[in-house]
């Protein structure tokens, strides 16, 4: 397949405020060129919104009909992003169509991992069909639910596009790519170069959310919170013997499936702390699971701006960090670059989930497409 330009879209779970959207030039299997990327800011009433989503999809947790909540959200969303796609490409001195595809993940509200006897399932917000009517261009959308039917986690679904920046790393030898999003996940290869990925544990969700439960602000901002406390060891410890830290991989996680209450009883400095530590930790966990240990990380995510967690994942899991810029990769556009590399191997029918990554049985193609009316 020739190289064309794609737009992704990512909204993370922590809720930070803003549309990561990217442009990147791809044929499916490599990155030909990195273009521009913005964080689109949301207004407060979306964001306001969003949160309500998240509380009544915890309430609802796929039982009876979904929240009326959602369906506001969904189209709000969607009219937001495909702005934020047009002004991006305009900015960019291009036209709507001279884009091949957009990769719109969506905003993930709840995700509940397969058990056994049971599938799992998941829900983002997002209209591809409202947006390609929108922008007259295809959408890439719905990328998880395809794989969970086929009883995969549905996630990470980042490692195809982790795996082929790794590629083209002269000392990609011995490295893993960590993404500490609301959740923690990490990509590795084995000795054969087979892709392995999976939720290694929290990332920035429950130290916000704690933030936000103290009044202190949406986020511990440069992990100055965190870095003013002690670290309750007897808790961490008592805290690491929680079984998702010693299962196997494939696995995955909700941003809620760690909590922050068992912190609540210690000051705001020390729970801070402690919670960093407890992500830190797991990120050591998931690295003894890999077949091979790698020697360095490469952090993405918005998790790289906090210098107390960096600092504590060096200390608690036992290795050399570098953030994504280091390495010459666009830290802030990671997430939204690999859903336009998604949106890429979807045109080309090239799969992305792997038993390895997401534990299907075979390799999958992953997303939707949903072309405008007037096409």
């Amino acid at each position: 397949m020739d190289p064309d330009w794609t737009v992704g879209l990512m909204t993370g779970t922590v809720l930070d405020g803003h549309i990561d959207v990217a442009l990147l030039r791809s044929d499916g299997t490599r990155v030909i060129e990195f273009g521009p990327y913005t964080l689109a800011p949301y207004d407060t009433e979306t964001r306001d919104m969003l949160a309500r989503c998240l509380s009544e999809a915890r309430a609802w947790n796929f039982e009876g009909p979904e929240p009326a909540i959602f369906a506001d959200a969904e189209d709000r969303i969607t009219r937001a992003q495909s702005d934020a796609v047009r002004n991006l490409v305009t900015d960019a001195g291009l036209s709507v169509d001279q884009i091949a595809a957009v990769g719109f993940h969506g905003q993930t509200v709840l995700h509940r991992a397969p058990d056994e006897g049971r599938k799992g399932q998941t829900r983002q917000l997002g209209d591809g069909k409202l947006m390609a009517d929108i922008l007259g261009v295809p959408v890439v959308y719905d990328f998880r639910s395809g794989d969970m039917e086929a009883g995969g986690q549905g996630a990470p679904l980042s490692a195809i596009y982790h795996g082929a920046l790794l590629r083209d790393l002269e000392d990609g030898a011995g490295t893993a790519v960590l993404n500490l999003g609301g959740v923690g996940n990490v990509t590795a290869r084995d000795a054969d170069g087979t892709l392995i990925a999976f939720d290694t544990g929290p990332a920035n969700a429950p130290i916000n959310d704690l933030v936000a439960y103290l009044g202190l602000g949406d986020m511990d901002r440069g992990g100055k919170l965190a870095a003013a406390g002690r670290v309750d060891d007897a808790r961490l410890t008592a805290q690491l013997k929680h079984p998702y830290l010693a299962r196997d991989y494939p696995k995955s996680l909700d941003r809620f499936d760690f909590g922050h209450d068992w912190v609540h009883d210690l000051p705001p400095e020390d729970a801070a702390a402690t919670l960093t530590a407890f992500t830190a930790s797991a990120v050591g966990r998931g690295l003894d699971l890999l077949p091979e240990r790698p020697d360095r990380l490469i952090v993405c995510g918005g998790g790289r701006h906090n210098p107390t967690l960096l600092r504590m994942i060096e200390t608690y899991a036992r290795i050399r960090i570098e953030p994504a810029e280091e390495v010459g990769w666009q830290g802030d556009a990671i997430e939204a670059q690999c859903f336009a590399f998604l949106a890429m191997c979807r045109l080309g029918g090239i799969p992305v989930t792997f038993p390895t990554t997401t534990g299907v049985p075979e390799p999958m193609v992953a997303g939707r497409i949903a072309k405008a009316a007037n096409a």
